[in-house]
């Protein structure tokens, strides 16, 4: 039967490859890190099998923290980018919403100006989005 210390070397690397294709913003790495420093202390200092889990276990909440403390991953809140122009398909009544054409699809929208009517067939900007609400403007007023 294989040693605690092969088994968590094996553990630490198959969880730091697995970080090179799955995309956990390095948890897995992390926890990888984790194992193979376990693997190290158990050769000298951890004897018993619970007491390695715990230490793994608290180690890779601490790199978890770090990690995210140190290194973190920006992530857009709106992913709307390059057309910024739709169509109004229905009329957008004034603090109500209605429906544009916005890259090929039909998408719920409301005027940013809330005491603004939008006629259907009308070119608006896309401002921001709002879940999955689209926040837009007539292209008249912003010409």
């Amino acid at each position: 039967m294989p040693s605690s210390t092969s088994i968590w070397l094996i553990v630490g690397v198959v969880l730091c490859v697995m970080e090179l294709f799955l995309p956990t913003e390095f948890v897995t790495l992390t926890m990888g890190i984790s194992a193979l420093i376990v693997a190290l202390l158990s050769q000298v200092w951890l004897g018993e099998l619970w007491l390695q889990v715990l230490v793994w276990l608290l180690l890779s909440v601490v790199l978890v923290l770090l990690v995210r403390r140190f290194i973190t991953v920006r992530h857009s809140k709106y992913k709307i980018q390059d057309a910024i122009i739709a169509e109004t398909l229905t009329n957008i009544p004034p603090g109500k919403s209605g429906r544009v054409l916005y890259e090929g699809n039909s998408w719920r929208a409301k005027c940013d100006d809330e005491k603004l009517a939008i006629a259907s067939h009308e070119r608006v900007y896309v401002v921001r989005r709002e879940g999955t609400t689209l926040i837009v403007m007539p292209e008249r007023l912003l010409n």
